[in-house]
């Protein structure tokens, strides 16, 4: 059995000092925490600040992107180096956010997964489809897709280190998130994909999460399923008591039934 892992992506809230004590209670509430993985990825002004208030306590700490290059004359971004030095394990890559916002590619994608690799640094890959897309049929064809281009040349000796988490672009902040059973087949979807990539072998060992909505009340459901390896999780991730709810209620409860 893959040890879940439940990533806590901030996006751009918290002040260092919100970050810090956001992260404290997170770790007060997560004492003696047994069987499952947790990450936290504050924005890169609070990574200074949430390392040392979980540093101990069993919780590692992730980068909600990277740059592709490790230095050079590219105002406002952030390198693997720089991520490193701040006692980052994790990296968030190809977040819908990012690609919608900031017109990030699959091409970028992939550097920027290289990028990580580089280092000591984990991906994190995001794929998932725009709801007209889910309508139209095309799930398989843009995972299939986001996949392939996200991992070309990516060294199935590494595999360990990296996670995948579906994101159906429709779920995220929107209070609508993917049935379990949809998950579920999203992620046999992306696990075909790596194993045509990286090997049957390797690609069993990558973690595959589900991300968009996912709350204290419907966490149980995606546990239940065994093709779902853990959560990335918004919004519940800035309130300590339901992200606690997610990592206990959730997946501390399943490894300690499994």
């Amino acid at each position: 059995m893959r040890l879940p892992l439940v990533v806590g992506n901030w996006k751009m809230f918290t002040t260092p000092a919100e970050g810090a004590d956001l992260a404290a209670e997170i770790a007060r509430r997560l004492g003696n925490l047994q069987g499952v993985e947790v990450v936290v990825a504050p924005p890169f002004t609070s990574l200074a600040a949430v390392g040392p208030a979980i540093r101990g306590k069993g919780i590692h700490l992730a980068a909600q992107d990277l740059h592709w290059e490790e230095r050079g004359p590219f105002t406002g971004a952030v390198s693997r180096g720089m991520l490193e030095a701040l006692g980052c394990l994790y990296v968030i890559v190809g977040h819908s956010e990012r690609r919608k916002h900031f017109g990030e590619t699959d091409q970028q994608v992939n550097r920027k997964i290289q990028a990580a690799l580089c280092g000591g640094l984990r991906p994190i890959l995001c794929v998932g489809e725009e709801e007209g897309e889910r309508a139209g049929g095309k799930l398989r064809e843009v995972i299939r897709r986001q996949v392939s281009r996200a991992l070309d040349g990516y060294p199935a000796g590494s595999a360990l280190q990296l996670a995948v988490a579906y994101e159906p672009v429709w779920a995220i902040g929107t209070g609508k998130a993917a049935s379990p059973e949809d998950a579920a087949e999203a992620h046999q979807v992306i696990r075909r994909q790596m194993e045509r990539i990286l090997g049957e072998g390797p690609s069993a060992a990558v973690r595959i999460l589900y991300g968009g909505s996912v709350t204290g009340e419907n966490v149980a459901g995606f546990a239940a399923r065994p093709e779902v390896d853990g959560v990335l999780v918004g919004g519940a991730s800035l309130k300590p008591a339901d992200f606690a709810a997610i990592v206990r209620g959730g997946w501390e409860a399943r490894t300690r039934v499994g």
